[in-house]
């Protein structure tokens, strides 16, 4: 375990600064943690990365989340009462409510005085009575004892990031951004669609480091296909990668299923990721939001979208993956060179979330890329000043391999009537 007194991080960033508003339901009986020491090696020397503590947690523990949720996976269909609607009609499972608990319970533990951003609150796992269950799948993941772990640990662990935890203010704030679980459609298919667990660490208006896990991630360089890329065909279950980022030492991937099976003997194989050396928007390969269509991007008047890959693109055309739920998936597609751009279009009547993109964005721009907003400025975390949950890039996000990134923003420019 990390011990908090050695954590170099709360003596470095005196711009913290953050009230807590929900009350703390302290258990009768403390909670025991279990020692334990952090598995994975990072892929470069400790001393040049300043927060390698911060990164070493949250690789362990996006580690644990993603057997959480392959455990969950595995008897989610033969249970339908896990799979449930939100007042969004967005699919919820013990999963997200899972991985959020489990999170939050280990770098409360590591970091006490650093809050978590996240979408979850434990109102609606109150409301339709699945605590127990969500504890029965964080008990098996923790460091803490089992027999120590209470539903009320639980869901003050939950309500720890929940909206109106906390009160930032103006100033520049340090804390963790997480994802539970950025594509929760796509994890209801099943073991052939994408799903990412994501959580990064914000210090002073800047994202230092990130980790994404995606367990369903096919691991096969040769991906002649768009949909063998995607997933979607001919992948293999436990498959997935871990992908880590810290400010100034790149982007890496490592097997997951190394990291999910305790009979296999630990790799210490790190692949540093770049993204793609595509100069040409015309032979650039494109993602896009699961919610909107090709038509509906400036894009869409300069050049048509093909969806089959194998075939040779023609004048006027470009590559368009098969649509994969979530942002962070489409992120991880570009920081690993596996597509060369996404781009999102804002919404009016849709807001961007903060966790959606945050890791993602650490993980391309150390990978090569770069992410901005439809007029080239990047986005502003701390733009929601009070809660950090929200983002308003103008017009929408995009993000790149670099090398056409202004091609591109000025396609929109010229084509646009959002900009």
């Amino acid at each position: 375990m990390i011990p908090a007194t050695d954590l170099h991080l709360l003596h470095s960033s005196p711009g913290f600064s953050a009230v807590r508003f929900f009350p703390c339901h302290r258990s009768r009986t403390p909670l025991r943690g279990r020692f334990f020491t952090v598995r994975s090696s990072l892929p470069f020397p400790n001393e040049k990365a300043k927060y390698h503590k911060e990164l070493e947690a949250a690789m362990e523990v996006v580690e644990r989340a993603c057997r959480l949720c392959v455990d969950v996976q595995r008897s989610l269909f033969s249970d339908e009462g896990r799979i449930l609607e939100k007042n969004d009609q967005t699919p919820v499972t013990v999963a997200d409510f899972g991985v959020q608990a489990l999170v939050s319970l280990e770098l409360s533990k590591l970091f006490p005085s650093i809050p978590l951003v996240v979408e979850e609150d434990s109102g609606f796992l109150r409301s339709n009575n699945l605590v127990d269950p969500v504890v029965s799948a964080v008990s098996d993941k923790t460091s803490f004892d089992e027999e120590s772990l209470s539903r009320a640990d639980v869901l003050e662990a939950i309500d720890r990031g929940g909206k109106d935890a906390f009160a930032f203010g103006t100033k520049p704030a340090t804390y963790w951004i997480l994802d539970p679980i950025d594509g929760t459609r796509g994890f209801v298919k099943g073991s052939q669609a994408l799903y990412v667990v994501g959580l990064s660490l914000v210090v002073e208006g800047e994202i230092v480091l990130g980790a994404m896990g995606c367990p369903n991630w096919v691991v096969d360089t040769s991906y002649r296909s768009t949909a063998d890329v995607q997933g979607y065909k001919n992948s293999s279950p436990g498959l997935g990668i871990i992908m880590v980022a810290h400010v100034g030492c790149g982007t890496w991937t490592k097997r997951l299923k190394d990291m999910l099976d305790s009979s296999t003997k630990m790799s210490s194989d790190w692949t540093r990721c770049f993204v793609d050396g595509c100069c040409l928007v015309p032979e650039a390969r494109f993602c896009i939001s699961d919610s909107q269509t090709w038509e509906s991007l400036p894009l869409s008047i300069l050049y048509e979208a093909r969806i089959d890959a194998d075939d040779d693109i023609r004048d006027k055309e470009i590559r368009l993956f098969p649509t994969c739920c979530g942002s962070l998936c489409k992120y991880l597609m570009v920081a690993s060179g596996r597509a060369s751009v996404f781009i999102l279009q804002a919404r009016s009547q849709k807001v961007i979330k903060a966790w959606d993109h945050a890791v993602g964005v650490i993980c391309v721009h150390e990978a090569g890329g770069k992410v901005t907003d439809w007029t080239g400025s990047e986005l502003d975390l701390a733009a929601d000043q009070v809660e950090r949950r929200n983002i308003y890039p103008a017009g929408g996000v995009l993000v790149t391999n670099s090398n056409i990134h202004d091609q591109i923003l000025e396609m929109i420019s010229s084509n646009s009537t959002v900009v």
